[in-house]
């Protein structure tokens, strides 16, 4: 069970969330106890609030889901003594609701049946209707119960367990209840927690909130659910992004939940990276959040060490560098997030550099890239662009450059030097990225040592200015 916080971020993909605090959310009471509430703010999620212009992107082959082994019955068995019960239910085959009835029942079941299709049927998650305590998948299944509820103390969602039946149940405001950012958003930490790998691991605590928001925003908008909500009715929603965060603020800590700063909620597009795997990695696509939960080693490892073996020997330095890269002009298979990043890209913070002399900058000390987390640098300029990155750190650094067509090439600067042309119609970005020689077991709600420890760097640029 994953700990739980403020709201995911609000869908102005250029506004974030109300800060976030971790005193509510100790990632100790990750175990098959109750969750603390989620002080989800729904009404700050207006999806008219994003109105990205309309663009013409080229897109990567949507990636292929694997061949799931169902052996799931058509239809769970009811466990009322999950969560309390109560007289009053809607069923579904797969989740009894609670409290609530009509048309926010109905929507509530719909988004949660097609989202369990999607996670469980297409992409091969453990089923929620199954025990944490069964070292089997073979059943028995249970409905997963969720309960509406008039209030939560200004949380619009909480995920609870039950210890001894090893099964969650939620708890979402009634009048949220029909809405998947909060509903599915909860769902996805119920789909962590059976997925059991990182259940009582602290150093995944705050990931568990990435994974939630990942989960509802590839329910949302990714083409892997497309078939999952057509068979239940839904359309396509908006997506979650909060560009001021995950690009603005891109030199914090990949996954930070620091108090009034972190990132925990927006950092799931690195998730969405590794599932989509534009760039043909081995051992990541579709099924590698999955096997990131079924591959912990148990020991309090955080979740770039199970990629690292994952991944192997594709590195995560060499995957995280390439991500940001990517990030640069959202080139990570995400349709809407790219949309949303081109309508609204001149809003966001790019001053990452002070200028020297010369053609010489240095990185703002304020701005300076954390453990695994970078500064995107858009640059001005056509012609041969030649940049030379120096520092006493280890870092990934790429010159990105995108063609009006869309099309967008990688230049790796080994050792920190290399160049480009950038043609009529293109522009230029250059990508510096903290990535340590070695991974570091750190709690993302207590930073602090070499993970803290921002990356000084010069750079010198010809050709072109940031």
């Amino acid at each position: 069970m994953g700990p739980a916080d403020t709201a995911p971020p609000v869908l102005d993909p250029l506004q974030g969330p109300e800060t976030t605090d971790p005193e509510a959310t100790d990632p100790q009471a990750m175990g098959p106890e109750a969750m603390d509430p989620e002080a989800m703010d729904p009404e700050a999620m207006d999806p008219e609030a994003m109105d990205p212009e309309p663009m013409d992107p080229v897109t990567a082959k949507p990636p292929e889901p694997p061949e799931c082994d169902v052996s799931a019955p058509d239809e769970f068995e009811p466990n009322p003594g999950v969560g309390g019960g109560g007289s009053q239910y809607t069923d579904s085959p797969h989740f009894r609701i609670y409290g609530a009835s009509g048309s926010n029942a109905q929507q509530a079941i719909d988004h949660l049946e097609a989202a369990y299709s999607c996670f469980v049927d297409t992409l091969c998650w453990r089923s929620s209707g199954l025990s944490i305590n069964s070292n089997s998948d073979d059943g028995p299944f249970y409905k997963m119960n969720i309960y509406g509820v008039g209030s939560l103390g200004g949380a619009g969602g909480q995920m609870f367990s039950d210890a001894r039946a090893g099964l969650s149940y939620l708890r979402v405001v009634n009048s949220y209840l029909p809405q998947p950012r909060v509903t599915v958003h909860e769902y996805g930490h119920a789909l962590t927690y059976h997925e059991k790998g990182w259940v009582e691991q602290t150093n995944t605590g705050a990931w568990w909130e990435t994974v939630a928001n990942f989960v509802a925003d590839t329910y949302m908008t990714s083409p892997l659910c497309t078939d999952a909500r057509k068979a239940h009715g839904v359309s396509e929603g908006r997506t979650v992004i909060d560009l001021g965060k995950v690009i603005g603020d891109s030199h914090q800590v990949i996954v930070d939940a620091s108090r009034g700063s972190g990132n925990y909620y927006q950092a799931w597009p690195f998730l969405t990276y590794l599932t989509n795997n534009p760039d043909g990695y081995e051992g990541l696509g579709t099924t590698v959040l999955r096997d990131m939960f079924r591959n912990h080693n148990g020991r309090n490892e955080t979740p770039l060490h199970v990629l690292e073996r994952l991944a192997a020997p594709v590195t995560v330095q060499t995957i995280v560098g390439r991500y940001w890269a990517r990030m640069a002009y959202l080139d990570i298979g995400h349709q809407q997030a790219q949309e949303a990043f081109f309508s609204g890209r001149g809003r966001l913070n790019f001053a990452n550099l002070d200028a020297l002399s010369g053609d010489r900058y240095r990185v703002k000390s304020s701005r300076s890239p954390r453990y695994f987390g970078a500064n995107i640098i858009p640059l001005n300029g056509t012609g041969d662009v030649s940049v030379q990155v120096t520092s006493a750190g280890v870092f990934t650094a790429t010159l990105v450059v995108r063609a009006e067509s869309g099309a967008v090439r990688y230049i790796d600067l080994e050792g920190g030097n290399g160049q480009a042309t950038v043609g009529s119609g293109e522009e230029a970005s250059l990508v510096v990225v903290n990535t340590p020689d070695a991974l570091v077991m750190y709690d993302p709600f207590r930073i602090g040592g070499d993970v803290a420890r921002g990356l000084d760097y010069e750079v010198q640029i010809t050709g072109a200015t940031p």
